[in-house]
């Protein structure tokens, strides 16, 4: 659809507006008395939060993102699926599987009665799609614009044959200083430290960033709190769906090294991500569903 079908057929006068964006990308532009936000239908991404009662975006987006076809966009809330990291079987194919840089469709807009904005977006499979990944599928993003963000990813299998997924949304979150920044809910919980040589840790007390950090936390509960203490905020992710999450920054060296990112970068994120990753893979029976959830909630001082 034309950014001027989308607006007639899917449009809310004063609160949800479809543009053309960056790179001549379609854009859906969300604003209600509650917040505002900012979507790229290509890869069905998050790209700003900001609760009107906060001083800032919930989240950090990369100044020197890529908005080009075939490449993912740095930053936001990028959807990882039907694999969470490289290749399961060696095929060479996209790490974090082909939802990034496709064009979702816009299935439905709403405003609900307490005043929130529900988007629905979604793929199914194609030829293209079964070409690298030969399975049946309908996804559903479905995001609502509150009080707080609230994210449902729901995986449906209307083939004949079981199959298997991990998947994440891989969450960049905006803080103003890594060295000031910590995350309470995963102590004495068990990770693998994807620096060190996939060695199995036990966590001790609130995770810190001084270094290169890329972990992924297993058996977890489903609440997780960012205390960024230089914004004077704590960010509370919720979850559902998943007994993992992956905390990540690439620190100096890598972040001077992706071009996409400025050499500094590294000191303004923390990814926090609600996962189905390492042996959380989750087997969807033909003709049913299932619905990975998060839920970020900001307190500001």
């Amino acid at each position: 659809m034309s950014i001027e079908q989308l607006n007639n057929q899917h449009g809310i006068a004063g609160q949800v507006t479809f543009e053309t964006g960056e790179g001549g990308l379609p854009f859906i532009r969300v604003r209600n008395d509650k917040a505002t936000a900012l979507i790229s239908i290509y890869g069905g991404q998050v790209l700003a939060f900001h609760p009107k009662h906060t001083d800032s975006d919930l989240l950090f987006l990369s100044k020197r993102a890529y908005y080009q076809s075939g490449k993912a966009i740095k930053g936001g809330v990028p959807i990882c699926w039907p694999w969470f990291g490289p290749d399961p079987e060696g095929l060479n194919r996209p790490a974090h599987g082909f939802m990034r840089n496709r064009l979702w469709e816009v299935v439905e807009t709403a405003s609900t009665t307490e005043g929130d904005i529900c988007v629905v977006l979604g793929l199914s499979d194609t030829p293209e799609t079964q070409a690298i990944w030969p399975r049946t599928f309908v996804l559903r993003l479905e995001i609502t614009i509150g009080e707080s963000l609230n994210l449902a990813l729901v995986t449906r299998n209307p083939g004949s044959q079981e199959f298997a997924i991990t998947q994440a949304f891989h969450t960049y979150f905006s803080v103003d200083d890594i060295s000031q920044v910590k995350v309470s809910g995963l102590e004495n919980t068990q990770y693998i430290d994807k620096v060190n040589d996939n060695q199995q840790v036990n966590q001790s007390g609130a995770v810190t960033i001084h270094s290169e950090t890329d972990r992924i936390y297993l058996n977890i509960g489903n609440e997780l709190v960012i205390h960024d203490e230089a914004m004077k905020r704590r960010i509370h992710i919720i979850s559902k769906g998943n007994r993992t999450a992956v905390v990540w920054n690439p620190w100096a060296k890598i972040s001077a090294e992706m071009a996409d990112l400025q050499d500094d970068d590294y000191l303004r994120f923390i990814c926090v991500e609600t996962t189905n990753a390492a042996t959380d893979f989750i087997n969807i029976q033909p003709g049913s569903e299932f619905r990975l959830v998060a839920n970020y909630r900001v307190e500001q001082d």
